[in-house]
C-alpha cells in the first residue's frame, strides 16, 4: 500500500492529485494497482501525514496464527495460537456468483466468445481483451455503473475473476477504459451478429429494425 500522484495542467497551473493504492498480483504474474482511497489535491503537510499513516500500517509486524476450536486447548509449543468460537463465525464480504455465472452463460449462448476471438486478441503483455469486455458487459447487465466503480468495488465483490480465470489486473481502470477504444471498428459486424442470433433463437421476423443510439444520442 502506498501513495501515488498524478499530474494535470489546468488553467495554466499544474495540479497534483493523490490516491492510496495497493499492488495486486494477477494469475499470470502481472501486477495492477487497485485504488483504496482517492484523496484529490492535498497540501504538503497532509501528504506527510498520510505517508506516516501508511508507513505505520505497512510496517506493522505480521505473525502466522494457529487456529483451534474453543473446545480444544492450545497445544504446548504454539506461541501464536487462537481459539475460535465456531458458532459465532459469520460469512463476510460475500461475492456475486449466480448472476455472474448466468451472464457468462448468455455470453457463450450468443457465441460472443467466438465473435470476439479474432477481433480482440490478447495483448503482448497477456491482457485478455475479450475477458475484459465480457466483464464490462456482465457488469452493465447485472449492476450498471461507471468503470471507476467496477475497478474500485464491483470486481472484487463478484465472481468474474474466478469464472474467467483472471486476476485483479483485468479490472485496472486504464485497462477498462482502453477496452472501449477497441470496439468501435467492429460495431456494424457486432450488430449483424446479434441480429442473426435474435432471428435464430427466437425466430424473429421484421420489416423495419429500430436503429441503435450511440452515447452521443445520434442514430446509426
Amino acid at each position: 500500500m502506498y501513495l501515488t500522484e498524478s499530474k494535470r495542467r489546468k488553467d495554466g497551473k499544474e495540479h497534483r492529485y493523490y490516491r492510496i493504492v495497493e499492488k495486486r498480483r494477477g494469475h499470470r504474474g502481472h501486477y495492477a494497482q487497485r485504488t483504496l482511497l482517492y484523496l484529490g489535491e492535498i497540501n504538503d503537510s497532509q501528504k506527510a501525514a498520510w505517508t506516516r499513516s501508511i508507513d505505520i500500517v505497512v510496517q506493522r509486524e505480521r505473525r502466522q496464527i494457529a487456529l483451534f476450536p474453543e473446545d480444544r486447548e492450545i497445544p504446548d509449543g504454539i506461541e501464536n495460537g487462537l481459539q475460535l468460537r465456531m458458532g459465532k463465525l459469520t460469512v463476510r464480504h460475500p461475492r456475486q456468483w449466480g448472476a455472474c455465472w448466468l451472464a457468462t452463460y448468455l455470453w457463450e449462448m450468443l457465441e460472443l466468445d467466438k465473435f470476439w476471438q479474432d477481433r480482440l486478441p490478447p495483448s503482448r503483455k497477456g491482457t485478455e481483451w475479450a475477458h475484459v469486455l465480457e466483464t464490462l458487459v456482465s457488469y452493465r447487465l447485472i449492476e450498471p455503473g461507471s468503470e471507476w466503480r467496477l475497478h474500485r468495488y464491483w470486481y472484487e465483490h463478484s465472481a468474474m475473476g474466478d469464472l474467467l480465470g483472471e486476476g485483479f489486473e483485468m479490472a485496472a481502470k486504464d485497462t477498462l477504459y482502453r477496452c472501449h477504444d477497441k470496439l468501435l471498428e467492429h460495431k456494424e459486424a457486432l450488430f449483424q451478429h446479434l441480429r442473426g442470433k435474435w432471428e435464430g433463437l427466437f425466430g424473429a421476423k421484421f420489416d423495419v429494425l429500430p436503429c441503435l443510439a450511440d452515447r452521443t444520442g445520434s442514430m446509426t
